[in-house]
């Protein structure tokens, strides 16, 4: 049962995390690396403002803000300074890494005698007996949904069916006399800002910040976004944001049972091999789908 609860809370957080790299690689098709600084951007906000004393919750709204000015950074970069897409998100990466040391003061935060939002005296006072087991699990459902459904709600907009025509024709939102460099721009921001978010929920659940902690994130969310579009592209009532989030659950089931047979050590070499393995396969399920069309 811990190792199920530990999947689904794992998998959840790193969901919404998923959400944001959705944006970049499935709508706007950019490659945008900046996630791996932005996660832990959303730590390192969380880490700092806890141990100073702010609300829990309300660092979540001030870490996703962070991971918004990130992703315009980013935006700006590129469309501004007309540097291509994959080197603006290594620049802002790389960038990133140095901000995050500066914003938590070190490379390592504990947050182990901090209220959190999984953890404080409202919380507790709720959860009790046998459902204090699952107060982490309901909370980071309560987030990832939400995050869903306001993501779904965007993207029903103006602003969100401009978002799904600069990635697929972006000619299309200048005939329509708007800007598409404002249009990525904004993506980012959403995007990144999602990132931080989940920066900031993981922070929390583990009780730390780690300067590493972003490492590899990228792969984490384009593996939880091909499982979830590619995998269950069966699944026609599901829509794409709820498969990301399943997608997620379950590229952390994988790693769980992978890492029952080889020692911790092995994490990123396993991350690799099943992102591989998963890529290989979409790119299989995609040539099966053009043939039979």
């Amino acid at each position: 049962m811990g190792i199920i609860l530990g999947v689904l809370e794992q998998g959840l957080i790193f969901g919404i995390m998923a959400l944001g790299v959705y944006i970049t690689y499935k709508i706007l098709d950019f490659p945008d690396l900046t996630v791996d600084g932005s996660f832990p951007l959303g730590a390192a906000m969380s880490a700092l403002l806890i141990t100073h004393g702010v609300n829990p919750y309300l660092t979540l709204l001030i870490s996703f803000a962070a991971g918004v000015l990130a992703g315009i950074c980013t935006g700006l970069i590129h469309v501004k300074l007309k540097v291509r897409d994959l080197l603006s998100g290594i620049i802002m990466m790389t960038a990133l890494y140095t901000i995050n040391m500066v914003v938590a003061g070190k490379a390592n935060v504990p947050l182990f005698s901090k209220e959190t939002i999984f953890d404080n005296s409202f919380i507790n006072n709720i959860f009790t007996g046998e459902m204090a087991n699952f107060k982490t699990l309901i909370i980071v459902l309560i987030l990832a949904l939400a995050c869903k459904f306001l993501l779904d709600a965007y993207l029903k907009t103006k602003s969100g069916f401009l978002l799904r025509a600069a990635g697929d024709n972006d000619v299309l939102v200048t005939s329509l006399a708007k800007d598409k460099g404002l249009v990525k721009i904004v993506g980012l921001a959403i995007a990144n800002g999602l990132v931080a978010l989940g920066g900031s929920v993981m922070a929390q659940q583990q009780r730390y910040f780690d300067i590493s902690m972003g490492t590899g994130t990228i792969v984490i969310g384009l593996a939880s976004v091909i499982i979830g579009i590619s995998l269950l592209r069966g699944l026609t009532f599901l829509r794409s944001t709820t498969t990301v989030l399943i997608g997620s659950i379950l590229y952390k089931a994988c790693v769980a049972i992978a890492l029952a047979k080889f020692p911790p050590t092995y994490m990123k070499l396993i991350t690799a091999v099943l992102f591989l393995i998963i890529l290989v396969i979409s790119m299989q399920l995609k040539k099966k789908v053009k043939t039979n069309d």
